[in-house]
C-alpha cells in the first residue's frame, strides 16, 4: 500500500477547487493541522483542512454565547471542511486569533509553487545533461546552494555515473549541509574511483592507482591502506 507524503497531499489539494463555507459562502482558507491529536485522540486523518476565518460567519458569531452559556468557557466555533469532500464540521477556537497561526496564506502557496517549478526545471536539466554525459552541468547544479535539495541530491547521485576523476576533489571539498546530498556524494566518489580503478592517498588525499604501493605525490607507503 502506497502512502502519500505531506507534500504530495498538499499538491493534490492545491489542484482542487477551494470550498466555500456552508454558512456564510466565504472562501475558506487552507489550514495546516497542528501536530497533536484532537477529540477522540485518533488525529485528524489529514495534514490539511479548510477553515472559515470570516468573523461574521454565523457559527462563529453565535458560538461565543452558546459555549459560554452551556460550558462556561470563552470559546466559539469555526466551520471546517475536509479537502476534496463536502464534509463540513466545526472546530473550537478560544480567541479571535485562535488557529490563525496555521493558515497557509497566498505567499506560502506561491513559494510552494515556485519550489515545485524549480524542482521540475532542475530535473529536466539533469535529464538532458545525463543523456549528453555533461558532467559539468550536473556538477554546477550539485554545487549551487540555491537549487532545491531534491535537485542537488539527484545531481549528486548522477555524477557518480558520468563524472571524471577531476570531479573527485570538488566533491570532497563541497559543503552541502544536507545529509542525503552528502550521502549521495560519498557514494558517487566511490563509483568514480571504481570506474577508474583509483583511490585517494590516505596521507595527502591525492588520487592514485588502486594497486599503488607508494603514493606518487607524497611518496608515502600506501600498501594495504
Amino acid at each position: 500500500m502506497a502512502f502519500e507524503t505531506k507534500q504530495e497531499v498538499l499538491e493534490k489539494i492545491l489542484s482542487q477547487k477551494k470550498p466555500l463555507c456552508r454558512y456564510c459562502s466565504e472562501a475558506m482558507k487552507l489550514w495546516e493541522v497542528p501536530p497533536f491529536s484532537f477529540s477522540d485522540g485518533l488525529g485528524w486523518g489529514t495534514p490539511y483542512l479548510y477553515v472559515c476565518f470570516n468573523d461574521e460567519c454565523p457559527p462563529y458569531v453565535q458560538g461565543w454565547d452558546d459555549i459560554q452559556e452551556n460550558y462556561a468557557y470563552n470559546a466559539s466555533y469555526r466551520c471546517m471542511c475536509y479537502p476534496g469532500t463536502e464534509q463540513y464540521e466545526c472546530i473550537p477556537v478560544f480567541s479571535p486569533v485562535g488557529a490563525t497561526g496555521q493558515i497557509i496564506d497566498d505567499q506560502v502557496l506561491a513559494e510552494q509553487e515556485a519550489l515545485k517549478q524549480a524542482v521540475k526545471r532542475g530535473f529536466e536539466i539533469l535529464t538532458d545533461a545525463y543523456m549528453a554525459k555533461d558532467g559539468v552541468t550536473v556538477m554546477r547544479l550539485l554545487l549551487d546552494a540555491t537549487e532545491p535539495a531534491r535537485v542537488r541530491a539527484k545531481a549528486a547521485e548522477m555524477i557518480g555515473d558520468i563524472g571524471s576523476l577531476e570531479a573527485v576533489e570538488p566533491l570532497r571539498s563541497a559543503k552541502v549541509g544536507n545529509q542525503i546530498v552528502q550521502k549521495n556524494i560519498d557514494a558517487s566518489v566511490s563509483k568514480i574511483h571504481a570506474r577508474h580503478f583509483t583511490r585517494e592517498c590516505p596521507f595527502c588525499a591525492e588520487v592514485i592507482k588502486k594497486r599503488a604501493k607508494i603514493c606518487k605525490h607524497c611518496c608515502k607507503d600506501v600498501a594495504g591502506q
